[in-house]
C-alpha cells in the first residue's frame, strides 16, 4: 500500500479477510485504498469496520472522521474525532488527520494543537509543516505562518501550495522576494497544470506588488490556461442555474409558513467582494457570531429533494426544491447550526454562494435577513480572476477565464435585480463595497439597523477582532478598511480590454467611475 501497488495490496487485504472476516488491520488498509481512489464514502464504510472491530487504534476513527467531513457530515466526524482521541494517538499522520478534521469543521484553535503535535513528530514532512502554517494563518499568527511555509519549502521547495500561500502573507519588496524561486518552479512545472496554477498566481502577487500590473496580468492568463482547458468550462450551465434559481420565488409574495427565527444573517455575494469584511463588522458586535462559510443549507435541500447526481448546487435539486417541506427545511438548518454557535443569539452565515438561494431561503426562513455584496464589475471580475479558489470547488470554475467571469458576474447582476425586485426590502439588502469603504460608520450603522440590532462600536473595530478567519481574506481582515483596492482595474492597461468588452456585450453598464 505504501508503494500504492493498490491491486496486489487489495489481493492480500481479501485473502487476510478470507481467514479471518475480524482483522481490523485489512478494513483499514481497504479503507485507505478506498480514499486514495476519492471514494470517501466506501473509505468511510471500511474505516469504520475497522474502528468496531479494534476499540485501541486510533488511526481508524480518525480517518473515519476525514472521510465524513469531506462528506459534510460534521457531526458525526467531530464525534469520530473525539473518538480516536480518546484512543490516545501518538503518530504524526493520526495527528495531522485530526487537525484537519477540526480544522475544516472551522474548529481552528482546535486544531493547531494537532498540527504542532504531528509536525513536532515528524519535522521531515513537508505536508505536516504546511498544514501548521495554513493553521496559524488561519489563527492571525503570520510570523508564525511564515516560519512554518519556509519549513515546507526548505524540505520540500516544489511544494507549489506552500509558495501561494507564502507570498500572500506580505507585501514583495524589490529587496524581498521570491521572484527567481518562483520562475524556476514554473518552468519545472510544465506538466502539471495545477502547480502552474499556484506558481503563476505566486508571480502575479509578487508583481502587483512590485507595481508591474500588465506583467501579473500576463502571469495569470498563463497560470490559468493549463487549469482552464482541463476543466472545461461551459457558461451555459450557469445561465440555467440562475433561470433556476430566478424560478424558485418568481414574484413577490408572502413568504408563508417557514421556520420562525431572526437568529440567521446570511452575507451573500461573489466572491472577494467584501463578504468576510462585512461577516467580521456584524461579528464583532456582542450579540452575533460568526458560524463561517456554511454549505448547510444547500446541502439540506439537496438531501431533502433527494435530487440526483454529485453536485450539491445544481438546476435539479433547485427546481425540486419548490416540493419539499421548506419550513421543515429552516428548522433543519438551524438545528445544524446550533453546535457551531453558543446560546441564542445572532449568527452570520457567509457564505457566498448562496445568493442563489435566496429565494428558498427566504421561503425557509422568512425572519433571516440576507445582505448581498456589491463591487463595481471591473473591479469584482478582477479580483475573481486573481483569485486562487480551491481547485476541488467546481462552482468557481468561470474565473479561469475573463470572457467567462464576465458572462458569470452578468448572471449574478441579473439575478441579484430579481431578488431586489420580489423580495421584502427589510429582509434582502444590497451594500456596495465602495460606500463601505467611503462611509465605514454609516454604511456599518445601517446594516446593524437591517439586522435589528443596536449600534455597536466594536464593530468599527473589527480588524481588532480575534476569531480565526479561514479565508481568502485571512491577512487584510486584521488591517481597518483601506481604499486601494478600489478602482484596482484601472492599473492593468489594455490588458483588460477584453473583460470590459465583454461586460458590454453582456449588457453590464461599467461605465467610467471608480
Amino acid at each position: 500500500m505504501a508503494d500504492k501497488a493498490y491491486e496486489p495490496a487489495h489481493a492480500l487485504c481479501m485473502e487476510v479477510l478470507a481467514a479471518d472476516s475480524q482483522a481490523a488491520g485489512a478494513w483499514f488498509l481497504l479503507g485507505v485504498l478506498a480514499a486514495d481512489h476519492d471514494n470517501p464514502g466506501k473509505a468511510a464504510e471500511l474505516f469504520g469496520r475497522a474502528a468496531a472491530l479494534d476499540l485501541n487504534d486510533p488511526r481508524a476513527p480518525a480517518q473515519l472522521a476525514r472521510c465524513l467531513i469531506a462528506l459534510n457530515r460534521r457531526d458525526e466526524a467531530l464525534a469520530h474525532a473525539q473518538a480516536a482521541e480518546a484512543r490516545g494517538p501518538a503518530d504524526a499522520l493520526t495527528l495531522d488527520t485530526l487537525g484537519v478534521v477540526y480544522s475544516r469543521a472551522g474548529l481552528h484553535g482546535r486544531a493547531i494543537g494537532f498540527f504542532e503535535a504531528a509536525f513536532a513528530r515528524e519535522p521531515g514532512q513537508a505536508s505536516f509543516a504546511y498544514n501548521l502554517a495554513a493553521s496559524r494563518q488561519f489563527s492571525g499568527d503570520f510570523a508564525g505562518a511564515e516560519a512554518a511555509y519556509a519549513q515546507a519549502l526548505d524540505i520540500d521547495p516544489a511544494l507549489y501550495r506552500a509558495w501561494s500561500s507564502r507570498v500572500q502573507l506580505r507585501r514583495q519588496t524589490p529587496e524581498a522576494n521570491f521572484l527567481a524561486e518562483l520562475e524556476a518552479q514554473f518552468a519545472a512545472a510544465d506538466r502539471s497544470a495545477e502547480a502552474r496554477l499556484h506558481l503563476g498566481h505566486a508571480l502575479a502577487k509578487t508583481h502587483e506588488d512590485l507595481g508591474s500590473y500588465e506583467t501579473a496580468l500576463d502571469w495569470l492568463i498563463r497560470a490559468k490556461a493549463a487549469k482552464g482547458r482541463q476543466v472545461g468550462y461551459d457558461p451555459r450551465a450557469d445561465a440555467e442555474l440562475f433561470a433556476a434559481a430566478r424560478a424558485t420565488y418568481p414574484a413577490p409574495a408572502s413568504a408563508g409558513r417557514g421556520a420562525a427565527s431572526e437568529r440567521p444573517i446570511f452575507v451573500v455575494g461573489l466572491p472577494r467582494t467584501g463578504t468576510t469584511l462585512v461577516d467580521r463588522i456584524l461579528s464583532s458586535h456582542p450579540e452575533v457570531t460568526s458560524a463561517g462559510e456554511l454549505t448547510n443549507f444547500g446541502l439540506i435541500l439537496k438531501r431533502m429533494t433527494g435530487s440526483p447526481g454529485a453536485f450539491v448546487l445544481d438546476e435539479t435539486t433547485l427546481e425540486a426544491a419548490g416540493e419539499i417541506d421548506l419550513r421543515r427545511a429552516g428548522q433543519a438548518y438551524l438545528q445544524s447550526v446550533g453546535p457551531l454557535v453558543a446560546g441564542e443569539g445572532r449568527f452570520v452565515d457567509k457564505m457566498p454562494l448562496n445568493f442563489v438561494y435566496a429565494g428558498l431561503i427566504h421561503r425557509a426562513l422568512p425572519d433571516a435577513r440576507i445582505i448581498c455584496l456589491r463591487r463595481h464589475p471591473m473591479d469584482a471580475c478582477l479580483s475573481n480572476f486573481r483569485q486562487l479558489f480551491a481547485t476541488g470547488f467546481s462552482y468557481y470554475d468561470y474565473a479561469y477565464d475573463l470572457a467567462h467571469t464576465a458572462a458569470y458576474y452578468a448572471g449574478f447582476d441579473r439575478l441579484i435585480a430579481h431578488w431586489r425586485a420580489v423580495l421584502p426590502a427589510e429582509r434582502f439588502t444590497e451594500l456596495a463595497y465602495e460606500d463601505l469603504v467611503a462611509d465605514q460608520e454609516g454604511e456599518t450603522r445601517r446594516l446593524l439597523a437591517f439586522c435589528g440590532l443596536d449600534f455597536d462600536p466594536r464593530c468599527l473595530a473589527f480588524h481588532e477582532n480575534a476569531a480565526p478567519v479561514a479565508t481568502a481574506s485571512s491577512v487584510q481582515v486584521r488591517s481597518p478598511i483601506y481604499a486601494s483596492s478600489i478602482g484596482r482595474w484601472r492599473r492593468y492597461g489594455p490588458g483588460l480590454a477584453p473583460l470590459r468588452q465583454a461586460l458590454d456585450a453582456a449588457g453590464v453598464k461599467v461605465g467610467d467611475a471608480d
